[in-house]
């Protein structure tokens, strides 16, 4: 709750800073009614508030600061609140690290926010004092946590010939709610970037000499799986180390970008990792054969780089800039999240109906299994067992990411829309970045070429202890001489 503090002076922010509290605290209001009696101005009047509550003070680890303001608006006869009324702020932030300091200005904005609010009973002389139901108003957004001690100054200019701040109701008091991440959370988000990065630039570096022992060169496929363990990699290096130690306020934006270029890279790989196992007349092994769906999803993500540097790109100046508060602002973003989980949603179905064209051909091909030998056919019913069983895991990683793409928008906008709420703890994200990097770790330990040769010389072989040995199914899906056995199995048949 803002505290209203009297302020007399002329330059008013550019000379002292008002504390709501502490030994130097301003001279406080209890209410306007005290203001009017005492003939003081509303361009007087400063709504303080200090961050955080007193004996506690701010961490690092908080990583990230959003502020959302409420206001108390009561219903008055002679001021009534007039519809599609804005409200002008002269907001001004400042921070400290500790009580004795002066405080440092971090930013200074006046702002304008359109307020919605709805009035419950008739508008008569009875219900004079009772307050509007009004919508959350964004506020305020930090991409770092890096002084113990903010203060922020909010005050309300009135012009009555320029129309500021005119028809807006009589305000009681003004709100903030703070939201920031849990300090225990950022530790266990930052061990497991810390232990996760080794182990896939490991497995990525081992993955990639092995291809580079064959004589041939690497397939698309191969260098799709490398390109994703390098986009993997990219998104666990935990520079938010860092941000505990400097004052980087790009790291929201930054880690933005980081997971934009995962999913425009995972997206991009589960298509042509379908269509490679597509078994079809058409030409594989090309990246040009996948420009119809890889292309709309490069478009996706640079449109929805755009709209995060509209927001984020801008707060990096003035951190009370809110593309939510204008109308067309409003708009645009909603048909942004909108349009994009929508095809989220069709890009989903579309891979769906991919497996299940894989899953069909794979099945019409089993059939010539028989016809082998033995110890050939238990190899390959071992590698389509394996396939069939990554497609699923496939499927079921790409719905889990589709779900967490979507609800993350919805619980970052929910403060903003005013009107849905979800609930996503901890365990949910820490959970889908898990899956991520296990589903890279599997395919690049499963799609690494193998050094055995199933050849037809092993067609007579009898199944004793030696020929069971290397008939554990651990051979990779990779075969030393070309693509995907399964994939050089059907194109066979295909050909046929």
């Amino acid at each position: 709750m803002s505290v209203k503090c009297i302020d007399v002076r002329k330059n008013h922010h550019k000379t002292k800073w008002l504390m709501p509290w502490g030994p130097n605290h301003c001279e406080k209001l209890k209410d306007f009614d005290e203001a009017v009696s005492r003939q003081i101005e509303a361009n007087d009047i400063v709504f303080a508030v200090h961050i955080p509550l007193p004996s506690k003070e701010m961490s690092p680890w908080f990583q990230f600061m959003l502020f959302i303001m409420q206001l108390d608006i009561a219903f008055k006869m002679d001021n009534d609140l007039k519809e599609n009324a804005e409200i002008t702020l002269d907001v001004s932030l400042a921070y400290r690290d500790n009580m004795f300091d002066e405080w440092e200005e971090i930013a200074h904005a006046i702002e304008i926010r359109k307020l919605k609010c709805t009035f419950g009973s008739p508008k008569t002389l009875e219900s004079e004092g009772r307050h509007y139901d009004c919508d959350f108003l964004p506020f305020m957004e930090i991409g770092s946590v890096a002084h113990k001690y903010y203060l922020i100054n909010i005050r309300l200019p009135v012009n009555e010939r320029k129309g500021i701040n005119v028809g807006i109701g009589e305000i009681k008091d003004i709100r903030l709610v703070g939201i920031h991440q849990n300090g225990g959370f950022t530790k266990v988000w930052f061990a497991m970037k810390t232990f996760l990065t080794p182990s896939i630039l490991i497995i990525m570096i081992w993955y990639w000499r092995r291809i580079t022992l064959m004589t041939r060169a690497p397939v698309l496929l191969e260098k799709v799986i490398f390109a994703l363990g390098i986009s993997m990699t990219f998104i666990n290096i935990p520079v938010e180390w860092f941000s505990i130690g400097f004052d980087w306020t790009w790291m929201l934006l930054f880690g933005d970008i980081r997971q934009g270029i995962f999913y425009a890279m995972l997206l991009s790989f589960w298509i042509i990792f379908c269509g490679e196992h597509m078994m079809d007349q058409n030409e594989r092994n090309r990246l040009s054969g996948y420009w119809k769906q890889v292309g709309p999803i490069a478009v996706g993500s640079f449109c929805l780089f755009i709209f995060d540097m509209c927001e984020r790109g801008v707060q990096l100046k003035n951190p009370f800039y809110s593309i939510w508060t204008t109308e067309v602002g409003t708009e645009l973003a909603m048909a942004f999240i909108i349009v994009a989980g929508i095809c989220l949603c069709l890009y989903f179905l579309f891979l769906c109906f991919m497996v299940f064209q894989v899953f069909r051909n794979i099945n019409g091909k089993q059939s010539s299994l028989p016809a082998m030998s033995k110890v050939r056919c238990l190899h390959y019913e071992g590698l389509i067992f394996r396939f069939k069983f990554l497609m699923l895991i496939t499927l079921a990683c790409a719905a889990m990411t589709v779900i967490f793409f979507i609800v993350s928008q919805v619980t970052e906008g929910h403060w903003k829309w005013g009107d849905i709420t979800i609930q996503v703890n901890s365990a949910f994200f820490t959970g889908i970045y898990g899956m991520w990097n296990l589903y890279v770790f599997a395919l690049m330990f499963l799609y690494a070429p193998s050094h055995k040769n199933y050849g037809e010389d092993q067609s007579n072989g009898d199944l004793g202890v030696g020929s069971g040995e290397e008939l554990q199914l651990t051979t990779t899906i990779t075969h030393v001489d070309g693509p995907t056995e399964v994939y050089k199995l059907a194109r066979k048949e295909a050909q046929e």
